[in-house]
C-alpha cells in the first residue's frame, strides 16, 4: 500500500512539471492571461480601438469583468508601467490605494504620478454602461434586474438586445417583462426593416419616460420612411394626451392638498363664528402658537416622533389660550361684533409681539420626519408625501370634529346654542360654559392647523397672516356654523386657485377668486349651505 502511495505522488509530480515545461496551465489563469493582456492595449488605443476591446471583454466572460467595467466606467482604471499591468484605483489622492484589475488582489498605496489614467468619453460610456446592464440582467435580484434594463433603455443598443430577448423568455417579475418589452421596442426603432421600426414605434406610443419620447420625436423627424414617421407621430399623440391628463391630475392633487389646507385653517373659525357670531382675527395667531409648539416639540424629541405628539400638545395649548381669550375678553363683547373685531385684532398684535420677544422675529424651520419626505407614485402620478399625510390628517380632523358635534353631549350643546341660544339656555344649557369650551374648541383645531402648516412653510411671526383671510373666505363661502359647507368651500377654492394658476399665475388667480366671491355673496349673502333653526332667517 505505501508503494502505491508513492507511485501516485510521483506521477503527479511528473504531471505538474510536463504542465509547466510544456507551458499547460489552468483555464482561469489562462483567461487572466488573456484579459491582462488586452486591459494593457486599452492603454494606447483610440476610442474606437478601445470600443472593440470593451467587446473583447464582454465577450470573455471573466469574474472580474463588472467591476474592470465600472472602473473603466468611472476613469479609475490605471496602467502601471512599472509591472506591466493595470490596476484599479479606490481612491482620488495622491497615494491611491490600487487593487490588481483582474485577480482583485490588494496591491497597496501608490504614487498617483507612477499611474498612466486609461480614459473613456460618452460614447465609450455608452456602451459600457449597456454591457453592465447585460451583465446585470442575468441577477437574482430583481431590482438590480430593473436597474440593468433601465440602464439599457438610458442607451439603447440594438448590438445588445440579445440578452433582453433571452431574459424576457424566463423573466417572472410581470413589471421586468413590461421593461424589457419596451426596451427592446426601443432597440427594434434602430432595425432595418422600416415594418420593425414602424412596430416598434406604435408599441411605444403613450409612454412616458423621456428616453422613449426622445426617440419617438427623432424618428418622426429623421425617419427615412413615412410610415415609420406617422407611426412615431401617432405614438407621440397618444404620449400627449397621457401627459395632458397627467398634468391636470397633477393640478387635481394640489388643488386639494391646498384646500386641505384651507379646510383646516379655517374649519376652527366655522366652530367659533357658526356658534359666537365672534369675528376672531386672532385665528391666524393661533395656528401660529400651534406652528410653534411643533417646533419647540421638535427640540426636545427625535424628528420621527415630535409630530405624533406635536398635534395633541398644540391642541391643548392653543384650546387653553382660546379659553383664556375667551374668558378675559370675549365675554363682556357677545352682541357687538365690531368690538368683538377690533378686541381679537388686538390680541392677534399682542400674540406677535410676545412671539417675537421670546423667540425672535426670525424664521423656524421644522424638519419633516423620515415617514413624510420624498414622494410616492400613485399608478403613473408622482406625489410629495408630507401634501398627501396632510390630505388624509384634514380628513381625520374633519371627522372627529363632525364625531364631537354629533355625538357628544357638548356637540348636542353646541348645536342648540348655535340655532336658538335663548331656547337653549331656556332648556337649562349653561351657554357661558359652551361659548367658553367651543372657543377652545376652535382655537384648538387652529392649533392642530398650525401643525400641519409646520410642514409646508417655516415658522415664524407672520405665519397666520397669511391666512386668515383665507379662513373668512371659506367661512362665508360655505355658510357660518355648517362644517359641509366649509369642506366643500375650502376645496372648491383650493382647486380652483390650482386651475386658475397656470394661466394668470398666483396673486391674479387670488384676485379672480376673490371677485368671484363678491359677486357670489352679493347673490347668496349666507353661503353655499346656510345655517338652519328657528332662530335663522329661512
Amino acid at each position: 500500500m505505501p508503494s502505491r502511495t508513492l507511485i501516485r505522488a510521483g506521477f503527479l509530480t511528473f504531471a505538474l512539471t510536463l504542465q509547466v515545461l510544456l507551458g499547460v496551465v489552468p483555464a482561469h489563469a489562462a483567461d487572466d492571461a488573456a484579459v491582462q493582456a488586452t486591459l494593457v492595449q486599452l492603454r494606447d488605443a483610440d476610442f474606437d480601438g478601445k470600443a472593440e476591446l470593451v467587446e473583447t471583454l464582454a465577450a470573455s466572460n471573466h469574474p472580474r469583468l463588472a467591476p474592470i467595467l465600472k472602473a473603466l466606467y468611472d476613469s479609475r482604471l490605471y496602467y502601471q508601467e512599472e509591472n506591466n499591468r493595470t490596476v484599479i484605483g479606490l481612491n482620488d489622492a495622491a497615494e491611491i490605494t490600487i487593487e490588481d484589475a483582474v485577480t482583485g488582489a490588494a496591491l497597496g498605496a501608490v504614487s498617483k504620478r507612477s499611474l498612466d489614467r486609461i480614459t473613456a468619453n460618452n460614447r465609450l460610456r455608452s456602451l459600457i454602461e449597456n454591457r453592465l446592464a447585460s451583465l446585470g440582467l442575468a441577477s437574482a435580484d430583481s431590482q438590480q434586474r430593473k436597474a440593468a434594463v433601465e440602464a439599457f433603455m438610458r442607451n439603447p443598443d440594438p448590438s445588445g438586445a440579445a440578452p433582453l430577448r433571452e431574459r424576457l423568455a424566463v423573466e417572472t417579475d410581470g413589471g421586468i417583462k413590461e421593461s424589457l418589452t419596451l426596451a427592446l421596442a426601443l432597440a427594434d426603432l434602430a432595425s432595418d426593416d422600416a415594418t420593425v421600426r414602424a412596430t416598434a414605434a406604435t408599441a411605444l406610443g403613450g409612454q412616458m419616460q423621456t428616453e422613449i419620447r426622445g426617440r419617438l420625436t427623432r424618428v418622426a423627424a429623421d425617419d427615412s420612411d413615412a410610415n415609420v414617421r406617422e407611426a412615431a407621430k401617432s405614438a407621440l399623440s397618444r404620449t400627449e394626451f397621457r401627459l395632458q391628463l397627467l398634468g391636470w391630475a397633477e393640478t387635481l392633487f394640489f388643488g386639494l392638498s391646498l384646500g386641505s389646507v384651507l379646510i383646516l385653517a379655517a374649519i376652527g373659525l366655522a366652530v367659533t363664528f357658526g356658534v359666537m357670531g365672534v369675528i376672531n382675527m386672532a385665528h391666524g395667531e393661533l395656528m401660529m402658537l400651534g406652528a410653534y409648539t411643533t417646533w419647540l416639540t421638535q427640540q426636545w424629541l427625535p424628528v420621527n416622533w415630535s409630530l405624533p405628539v406635536a398635534v395633541p400638545l398644540a391642541f391643548l395649548v392653543t384650546a387653553l389660550v382660546g379659553i383664556a381669550i375667551e374668558r378675559g375678553i370675549i365675554r363682556f363683547l357677545y352682541g357687538r361684533p365690531l368690538e368683538t373685531l377690533l378686541a381679537t385684532f388686538g390680541v392677534s398684535l399682542i400674540l406677535q409681539q410676545a412671539v417675537r420677544s421670546i423667540f425672535s422675529p426670525l424664521n423656524r424651520s421644522v424638519a419633516a420626519p423620515d415617514w413624510m419626505s420624498g414622494t410616492i407614485l400613485l399608478g403613473p402620478l408622482e406625489v410629495t408625501l408630507n401634501r398627501l399625510v396632510i390630505v388624509g390628517f384634514c380628513i381625520a380632523v374633519f371627522a372627529l370634529l363632525w364625531l364631537a358635534l354629533q355625538r357628544t353631549r357638548l356637540g348636542l350643546e353646541v348645536r342648540a346654542v348655535a340655532q336658538n341660544r335663548a331656547m337653549a339656555r331656556a332648556m337649562g344649557v349653561r351657554s357661558a360654559r359652551v361659548d367658553a369650551l367651543t372657543f377652545g374648541l376652535g382655537s384648538g383645531i387652529a392649533g392642530v392647523a398650525g401643525v400641519a402648516l409646520s410642514q409646508l412653510t417655516n415658522v415664524g411671526p407672520n405665519l397666520g397672516q397669511s391666512y386668515i383671510v383665507d379662513s373668512f373666505m371659506v367661512v362665508v363661502f360655505g355658510g357660518v356654523g355648517n362644517l359641509w359647507g366649509t369642506m366643500v368651500a375650502g376645496l372648491s377654492l383650493g382647486v380652483a386657485n390650482k386651475l386658475l394658476e397656470p394661466w394668470t399665475g398666483a396673486v391674479l388667480a387670488k384676485i379672480v377668486v376673490l371677485v368671484f366671491l363678491i359677486l357670489f355673496i352679493q347673490k347668496r349673502p349666507r353661503g353655499l349651505f346656510p345655517q338652519r333653526g328657528r332662530a335663522a332667517e329661512v
